[in-house]
């Protein structure tokens, strides 16, 4: 079954998303066309009240004025300029005979502006820059361009339609925005993540359910047995297979929704609770989801490892993509009561602010969940691109792409340089602002941000 696809374009950006899509196979298309802003809101909310869309991609601009009529559960990717449109733009401006005193750049970060012209050995001196932000108007855009200028010999690299056409006539101006190859690779990422995701919902899930050594009072044993009798006994759990493996705990097989449904969306675990009650035992609780049985089970003997660490009755969620959601309380109604622990209050490192957050971004709320730990480990420290490439497990480039795109919408802060090398140009130095931004904390960016 084909994928319906929403796709919303400038007008006379039509043209090079119908190049872009073009080789693509297993995608219906749904296009929105606007000639002005003020069209795109009311076009895109006909469009996804009149169809049911597997996911939307939209350019920066469209999304900040219909984002508030767009579900959370849509899978969204935002294209945005790359360093190869850039690259290119420059490289055409050379190919023109332009060798300007200065060039004025909209939409890109510094970033990759310094990156290109020192690939291309321009001298960054005479370029400046002014990055994207949500709240520019195109008037404040070009008076950047004219003021960057002083009316000498240079030229303009916008992203920007109507920047474009503003400036056109008046000034030399080039066109920045996302070539086929950049829109493509945006709408592959969608896909792969829409696909995923529906992977995922399908997929097998598992719990292991140990009881914690220090909740404990009796034979270990025999609170494994009752609490096996206790799982088989849950209504949430009736499709299950369960089984009692002795020291490594009662392992539970089912599909993923069966697990949702016993977590309430993996907000609260109350068998933990009716465990405490009934059997007066602790109990630890570890969740695995993965593409097959096998896998699913080590990834929730992992999280029940995490969970038993916690010195209390929790469970940790954990997927094979590096998603971890934890620790989640049990959620049950029995605090208050003389000897009882309260209830943990869940903590959920996903979620509707994970999942806008990493809409708005461009990112899966795994690799932003992975990032997030990631803060966490480094306890304020600051880190290299280079460093977190080797934390995420990808390449150096990917991890120079990543922090762009991060330090894009405020999630790493930007500490200076270093010089690893006695040769070698300087890196960058970050410091993660992720869970500022998913708890609305400190200085982190507020989830409206692009």
């Amino acid at each position: 079954m084909s994928l319906s696809i929403g796709l919303v374009v400038h007008a006379s950006r039509r043209g090079v998303f119908e190049e872009a899509v073009e080789p693509l196979s297993g995608i219906s298309l749904k296009w929105v066309t606007y000639g002005h802003e003020r069209e795109i809101r009311p076009r895109v909310q006909s469009l996804v009240h009149g169809h049911a869309l597997d996911g939307l991609l939209v350019g920066a601009v469209p999304y900040r004025a219909c984002r508030d009529v767009l579900s959370h559960a849509l899978p969204i990717a935002v294209t945005r300029s790359s360093a190869l449109d850039l690259a290119l733009a420059l490289a055409q401006a050379q190919a023109r005979g332009w060798q300007a005193a200065a060039v004025s750049i909209d939409t890109f970060d510094h970033e990759v502006v310094s990156e290109v012209t020192e690939a291309l050995h321009l001298d960054r001196t005479r370029v400046t820059c002014l990055p994207y932000a949500d709240d520019q108007t195109v008037d404040e855009i070009c008076a950047f361009h004219r003021r960057s200028l002083h009316g000498g010999d240079g030229y303009v690299i916008t992203a920007r339609t109507a920047v474009l056409r503003q400036l056109r006539g008046a000034m030399r101006v080039l066109n920045g925005s996302p070539t086929p190859s950049s829109i493509r690779s945006e709408l592959h990422e969608l896909l792969l993540r829409i696909r995923s995701e529906r992977a995922g919902v399908a997929g097998f899930a598992a719990g292991v359910f140990c009881v914690s050594r220090h909740g404990c009072p009796g034979d270990p044993e025999r609170s494994r047995m009752d609490l096996l009798h206790l799982l088989r006994a849950t209504p949430e759990l009736t499709d299950a297979w369960i089984e009692n493996r002795g020291r490594r705990g009662v392992v539970v097989l089912g599909r993923r929704t069966l697990f949702e449904r016993l977590s309430r969306d993996w907000h609260v675990v109350p068998v933990l609770d009716r465990a405490r009650e009934s059997l007066g035992v602790g109990v630890a609780a570890g969740f695995g989801v993965g593409p097959s049985a096998r896998t699913s089970v080590v990834l929730a003997e992992r999280a029940a490892v995490r969970a038993e660490s916690e010195n209390r009755p929790c469970g940790y969620l954990m997927e094979d993509g590096g998603l971890v959601i934890g620790p989640i309380g049990p959620g049950g109604d029995s605090a208050g009561r003389p000897g009882d622990q309260p209830p943990v209050p869940p903590r959920r490192d996903q979620g509707d602010r994970m999942r806008e957050l990493a809409r708005a971004v461009g990112l899966s709320p795994a690799t932003l969940s992975r990032l997030a730990a990631i803060e966490h480990d480094m306890a304020g420290r600051t880190v290299t691109p280079s460093e977190l490439a080797d934390a995420m497990a990808i390449t150096d480039p990917s991890g120079r792409r990543l922090v762009r795109k991060l330090h894009a919408h405020g999630l790493v802060i930007s500490e200076g340089c270093a010089q690893p090398r006695r040769k070698g140009r300087p890196t960058g130095l970050y410091r993660l602002a992720i869970v500022a931004a998913l708890t609305g904390s400190g200085d982190g960016p507020a989830l409206d941000t692009m």
